[in-house]
């Protein structure tokens, strides 16, 4: 596929990566399965075609210019002509940080060159769908494709290209599974030995590591353009004593919303978090406003959650029930420790 530039790869630009289903328990039958760890970064599909390397997103977005050091490496590999599926991550202390990931998608190619030079990001390796030499394995089995992308990995020998764990235990899946949602991953998925490489298609299952926590209600946004709650504010109690901000929930039923508002609204006045509070809108924030109501800490919730990072829910939780039961000052960080 020659692109608008010029350079010749062995697949569009525009192939899409295997993707998963989601599922609450890993599967058991219709096997065998291979389970691989679900890392916890930027899922990237890496071309080379000759010298010449790019990297690209799910969303079929350009990831080469945010990751410098990955498309030098990739290029200086003596093998040419391949494309591998895997996860953009950067690591500290020895474990992936998805907020340093994050900062790497900044418009300033210095800032970007600075800190691709200070901590270097890995590629690590889970499929490969053309071998070197222009080789095609997209119809082939996952038994073959892995040991095609262990011997790009032995052979690349750099830190930088490392090959994902893989195993068809499932106690060594289960064990995986336990682990996940603080550190590189955020839990298993599991891929059919026998099965071809299907691109855009759910052909994979992911489970991840959903626990829950009870957490304080200590604001809420309004939904754009309603006087009406669009998400709760959630927090915990430091070791201080004080009320952090945690995260958010947003999965409220529409028919409870207006009576869920009138008890908030009853609640304003108070300081809300005194501890860390909510911020405005960020780069990566989809909340078009930065706004926020403070309500006295007297409600708490139980949510349900699936990973934890810098003290803060990733994503959005889950709203499984209120709990009237429990004093505010009872859900402490102890929870998602």
């Amino acid at each position: 596929m020659v692109t608008e530039s010029g350079v010749e790869f062995p697949l569009p630009l525009s192939t899409q990566p295997m993707e998963a289903r989601a599922a609450e328990a890993l599967p058991r039958e219709d096997g065998p399965w291979q389970y691989e760890p679900k890392w916890d970064g930027f899922r990237c599909l890496a071309f080379k075609g000759g010298k010449a390397v790019d990297l690209r997103a799910k969303s079929g977005k350009p990831l080469g210019r945010y990751f410098p050091e990955l498309v030098r490496a990739l290029s200086t590999l003596a093998a040419t002509d391949f494309v591998v599926d895997g996860e953009i991550i950067v690591e500290i202390d020895g474990r992936a940080s998805f907020d340093a990931l994050q900062m790497r998608l900044h418009p300033a190619e210095s800032r970007i060159r600075k800190l691709s030079g200070e901590i270097p990001a890995q590629l690590v390796v889970f499929d490969m769908l053309v071998a070197p030499g222009d080789r095609p394995l997209i119809e082939l089995r996952l038994h073959d494709r892995r040991a095609a992308a262990e011997d790009l990995v032995a052979k690349a020998k750099t830190k930088i290209l490392r090959l994902s764990p893989a195993t068809t235990s499932l106690a060594t899946a289960d064990k995986w599974l336990k682990g996940a949602g603080s550190g590189s991953t955020d839990g298993v998925v599991a891929k059919l030995l026998n099965g071809p490489y299907r691109p855009g298609e759910r052909a994979m299952v992911k489970v991840k590591r959903l626990r829950t926590a009870d957490c304080v209600v200590g604001g809420f946004r309004y939904l754009n353009g309603r006087r009406q709650v669009g998400s709760l504010l959630l927090g915990l109690y430091n070791d201080d004593g004080l009320l952090d901000h945690v995260g958010f929930t947003s999965t409220i039923a529409n028919d409870e919303r207006a009576a869920l508002t009138e008890r908030l609204e009853q609640l304003r006045g108070g300081s809300g978090f005194n501890g860390k509070a909510p911020g405005g809108p960020s780069r990566w924030s989809t909340e078009r406003s930065g706004e926020w109501e403070p309500v006295r800490p007297e409600l708490v919730i139980e949510v349900r959650f699936d990973h934890v990072t810098g003290d803060r829910f990733r994503h959005g939780t889950k709203l499984l029930r209120w709990r009237p039961d429990k004093a505010p000052r009872q859900c402490t960080f102890e929870q998602i420790a």
